[in-house]
Formats: structure tokens, C-alpha cells, sequence
């Protein structure tokens, strides 16, 4: 029998494909046909009547039509998949407070401890490959788990649009065919950057899993199975976000010429920015001077003085002047 997801019994069913195939008939008629008792028939052909997918003579005895099947099975079909839909969304949210419950009752809900480099690479795989949106990377020299051109799931989550904002620190470009694995990524769609050294190893997908090796590794790390944690959604996860974010705002992008040269792998940026009179005009901002008795002390025309104040805005990535000294005091330019 078929007609279950129409909510429609066994019997039922039986019964309406007879008055399908013989266009009207009595209790008799489906008893004779089905195996029904008359009793049975009779209940079978009201509870069809009920749900609308037979009526009736008022003439005794009753002889029942079926209803045609666009009218009597589609808009069941149609209203339990909607309510299928609905039973679906409604488990999909229940199974996120489950998991939400269990991570605050059971840390190991919340960080699940990996041992051994093949599961350590296995992991690395997983998340790659499930990835939607965005995975974030910080690269520290001598591998733990994954030599560098090994990593052929960046290349196929790149092919299928995942970003990849990628970290290097300069001892990494020392290992051997990092900096041609790097061009090659690079070319591929990976945005890098590089920073004179980074804290630890990181990998997070989409903000919502992260991968980070617990002790050090490498040929000069920690001689035994490399150790790492699976942390997912928590505190724990944004704090790694965030350390991700911090060390990607003071990195130095990464660029590739059409000859395959890397500009950029020592981590540090260009000359310095500021001449002698942008560092003396943003001394006296931060301390509170105003603009006309900075263009006094400098010699220099308020219009000027703005135009100092607006570049080294542009140059610091800031919206306001507060923001202009935070960055200030945070690069190094007071």
C-alpha cells in the first residue's frame, strides 16, 4: 500500500481503489470484493466519507463514489508535507537545544581531544570539506600533521567558493617548497599574509569548529603524537576568532607577481608611513590639542593640518580621530 503518507490506512485504501475501479458500490459490494465483513466494509466506507474521499447515496442501501484523487489525495499529500516540513524545523531547533544543553553540562560536547597525526590530518580533511563560507588559518613552521603542499582540500573548498584568509609566520617560508605551495594557493584564490611569528597553530571553519594542536610539534617540537583539540561553538571558539582577527590587522598581505616572487614573507611592513611632521601634528592630537593651535605651533594652515590629520586616518584604517590614536598607539607611530 502506498497511500500512508496521505494518512490513509491499509483497508482504506483498499476499499477506494475499488470505488476507483468500479466507479460506485454498497457495504456488499466492497465486503463481496475485499474481504471485509459488511460491518467492517461499512466502517471503512464512512471513515472515506469523512475524510473526503468518498461520498454517499441517501438512498438505502447506500451506495458510495470515490472522489476524484486530485481532489481527494493532493491537498492531503500537500498539507502533511507542510506539516512534515514543520516537524522537521521544529527537530532541526530541538536538536540545537539538545546540543546547546549537553555543551553546558559536558565539556567533552564542547572540545573533543584528538591524538595521533593521521587523525589529526583526518580532522583537518573533515572540516575542509564541510566548510561553507570562510576557513581561517595560522601556518607556523615545521608541520605537525600536514606537510605544506599536502593540503589538496583547500584547493577543492577554494574551487567550490570557500574564502581562505591564510596567516604565515616568517620562519614558515624557511621549510622547504613553502614559498612555491604558497604561490600556488595563493593563485587559487587564498588571500595570505605574514607576521614575524604567530602564538600556535589554528585552523576554524565558518566561526563554528576549530582545530589547534594542544602541545608543541614539528621536528623540533614535542617528539611524541601530536595532541590537538576540536573546540566548537563557545567562548573558548570567539577567543580564537578574535586572536585570529587581532594578528590578521597588523599582518603584511602576501603578493605574488606573474614570475611567482612573494613580497611580504618576512612580516614586516614597508617604511615607515609618518614623516617628522605627522608624528609631532599626531603627538599634540592625542594630547588633546586643537587643530588652529597645532597649525600654530607647526606653521602650517588648519586646511593642512586636516589634510595630515585625514591621511594618516586613511592610512590607520580609521573612521575617527579616537580611533586614529588607538591605532596610533597600537602600530607604533607615537
Amino acid at each position: 500500500m502506498t497511500l500512508e503518507a496521505a494518512g490513509v490506512s491499509d483497508a482504506e485504501e483498499s476499499v477506494y481503489r475499488h470505488l476507483v475501479t468500479a466507479g460506485q458500490a454498497s457495504a456488499g459490494d466492497v465486503a463481496a470484493r475485499t474481504g471485509l465483513s459488511p460491518a467492517e466494509a461499512e466502517a471503512v466506507l464512512d471513515a472515506l466519507a469523512v475524510k473526503g474521499m468518498a461520498s454517499h447515496t441517501d438512498v438505502l442501501p447506500r451506495h458510495f463514489r470515490a472522489t476524484p484523487p486530485d481532489v481527494a489525495l493532493i491537498p492531503r499529500l500537500k498539507r502533511n508535507a507542510d506539516a512534515l516540513d514543520l516537524a522537521r524545523a521544529e527537530a532541526t531547533s530541538l536538536l540545537q537545544v539538545y546540543r546547546d544543553t549537553m555543551r553546558r553540562r559536558d565539556a567533552g560536547e564542547l572540545i573533543e581531544v584528538i591524538t595521533g597525526a593521521e587523525a589529526l590530518r583526518q580532522h583537518l580533511r573533515q572540516i575542509q570539506a564541510s566548510a561553507q563560507d570562510e576557513m581561517l588559518w595560522f601556518c607556523k613552521a615545521q608541520y605537525v600533521a600536514m606537510p605544506s603542499g599536502s593540503n589538496s582540500s583547500e584547493f577543492e573548498a577554494l574551487a567550490r567558493g570557500v574564502r581562505y584568509r591564510v596567516l604565515y609566520e616568517k620562519a614558515f617560508f624557511d621549510d622547504e617548497g613553502a614559498v612555491d605551495n604558497v604561490v600556488a594557493g595563493v593563485r587559487a584564490g587564498e588571500t595570505a599574509r605574514a607576521v614575524p611569528h604567530l602564538p600556535l597553530r589554528l585552523a576554524v571553519a565558518d566561526r563554528a569548529i576549530a582545530v589547534c594542536p594542544l602541545v608543541p610539534g614539528g621536528p623540533q617540537g614535542n617528539p611524541d603524537e601530536p595532541t590537538a583539540a576540536l573546540v566548537r561553538d563557545s567562548n573558548l571558539l570567539a577567543a580564537l576568532v578574535a586572536l585570529f582577527e587581532r594578528y590578521w590587522e597588523d599582518a603584511v598581505p602576501l603578493d605574488v607577481d606573474d614570475a611567482g616572487a612573494v613580497a611580504g614573507t618576512d612580516g614586516v611592513g614597508g617604511p615607515d608611513p609618518l614623516s617628522a611632521v605627522d608624528r609631532r601634528l599626531l603627538a599634540l592630537l592625542v594630547a588633546g590639542v586643537t587643530d588652529k593651535a597645532v597649525a600654530t605651533q607647526l606653521g602650517l594652515s588648519r586646511r593642512t593640518v586636516q589634510r595630515h590629520i585625514q591621511r594618516m586616518m586613511e592610512l590607520a584604517g580609521a573612521a575617527t580621530r579616537m580611533q586614529l590614536a588607538w591605532q596610533a598607539a597600537r602600530r607604533g607611530w607615537l
